[in-house]
């Protein structure tokens, strides 16, 4: 089932697929991702589990976004998606998207049923200096909108995607090339993506904030680690120990470690993720007996 939600002043673009009565997974792509993103993963989990990927408002095929990306305005569309499921959701995040994972589990607890972190963005000392991104949003939303008007959106758009897809994952889209252009053609995406890289830094230090003052449930978490394409050792082993701080913050957090794989784990390793999921979901189901 795919349609256009309503999320407060925001509209997103949901695809659902499996029984309505499963364990609801919420899915939620990295920095200017895509549904599709998620294709490999939802194949292995559909049959048991109510599966509800989602595009963020300006990305995919998500109407544009009514403001800039802000750590509060993205954890709010997460709040209302995990609402509208009508119970607690397994939460799978994807790179930056493990920003908003966080902070709806710290801010929304009674949302959250668990979380697996696919490859998690990590700051350890956030700095923002000066906040641009509200002031250069307006500026990234002209050039995207440039870009479609003048139909240069078509070509740069696919083949950015085709550049970063190479460094970040070992196999082609999941998707036809078509359903690519429809969506990395947009010039309303290739905006918001500029506006996301603008918002990135700041919403690492909003969520550092956040981390003082409200606590993490202990709620069961996965953190996947994709150590393929970090190829100096030092800088790896930085990589693992950071995601091994955050698996720490719940009593019930693990870390999964993957050495040949690259950043898209949803599409290289999506039995690691499926694996990752059986573990919260029967971590929960264990406390339940």
């Amino acid at each position: 089932m795919t349609e256009i939600v309503h999320v407060g002043r925001a509209q997103v673009h949901v695809v659902e697929e499996g029984p309505a009565d499963g364990p609801p997974l919420l899915l939620s792509s990295g920095l200017g991702g895509a549904w599709f993103d998620w294709r490999p993963t939802v194949d292995l989990l559909r049959d048991r589990n109510r599966v509800i990927v989602f595009d963020r408002p300006g990305l995919g095929l998500s109407p544009a976004a009514p403001g800039p990306p802000t750590l509060r305005g993205e954890t709010g569309v997460l709040a209302a998606l995990a609402e509208r499921a009508g119970r607690p959701v397994t939460v799978l995040a994807h790179s930056m998207a493990a920003f908003h994972a966080e902070a709806l589990a710290r801010l929304r607890p009674e949302l959250v049923r668990g979380l697996v972190l696919v490859d998690p963005s990590y700051e350890r000392d956030p700095h923002a200096a000066v906040r641009l991104a509200a002031v250069a949003t307006p500026a990234a939303t002209a050039v995207g909108a440039f870009l479609g008007a003048t139909r240069l959106a078509r070509v740069v758009g696919p083949f950015g995607r085709r550049m970063i897809l190479k460094q970040t994952s070992r196999r082609d889209e999941p998707v036809p090339d078509d359903v690519v252009r429809s969506v990395y053609g947009r010039g309303t995406v290739l905006g918001t993506v500029m506006a996301e890289e603008l918002a990135y830094r700041e919403m690492a230090v909003d969520l550092a904030r956040l981390r003082e003052r409200s606590p993490f449930p202990p709620v069961p978490m996965v953190v996947l680690t994709a150590l393929g394409d970090v190829k100096d050792p030092g800088k790896a082993r930085e990589w693992a120990q950071a995601h091994a701080r955050l698996a720490a913050m719940t009593p019930h957090g693990s870390q999964v470690e993957l050495p040949e794989a690259l950043h898209m784990v949803q599409l290289d390793r999506p039995d690691a993720v499926a694996d990752a999921v059986a573990v919260v979901l029967s971590h929960r189901a264990e406390e339940t007996v």
